[in-house]
């Protein structure tokens, strides 16, 4: 499979940094069929986590977010690359990014056993459209 990137919407709300708090999202996103690209969750201050949705419809998403009662963020842009896994793979993106003087502010890449990859990464706002036409985008 060639190496893919393209832009996607992503939003982010906020669940309590306890277990199971995530679950009861998650399930009303499958019960809405909203198909998830990726998704992340980390600590973000004392007592909570961020969670950063990336639909593969932004309108689905939303729909069922403001139906099931969650408080989403508004729409955000990220990378999303898809391919071929092989070493250096990610190198290679990154390295583009840094040559045109564009940090990456966050990222996250998994390998499926395939042997395909895939990653998220995002810019500040302000250097988006920038790093979309290094990406070739």
């Amino acid at each position: 499979m060639p190496d893919t990137i393209r832009t996607v919407d992503y939003f982010y709300l906020e669940v309590p940094d306890e277990p199971g708090a995530l679950a009861p999202v998650l399930s009303r996103l499958k019960e809405a069929k909203v198909n998830l690209l990726s998704f992340t969750a980390f600590p973000s201050r004392a007592g909570k986590s961020q969670v950063d949705l990336v639909p593969e419809s932004s309108g689905a998403l939303t729909k069922a977010a403001q139906a099931a009662g969650l408080s989403l963020s508004g729409k955000k842009r990220a990378f999303f690359v898809q391919g071929t896994d092989r070493p250096g793979v990610v190198t290679e993106i990154h390295r583009k990014l840094a040559d045109a003087g564009i940090n990456v502010t966050a990222a996250n890449g998994c390998v499926a056993p395939n042997g395909s990859f895939g990653m998220i990464l995002w810019v500040k706002p302000d250097k988006f459209d920038a790093a979309a036409k290094t990406l070739g985008l």
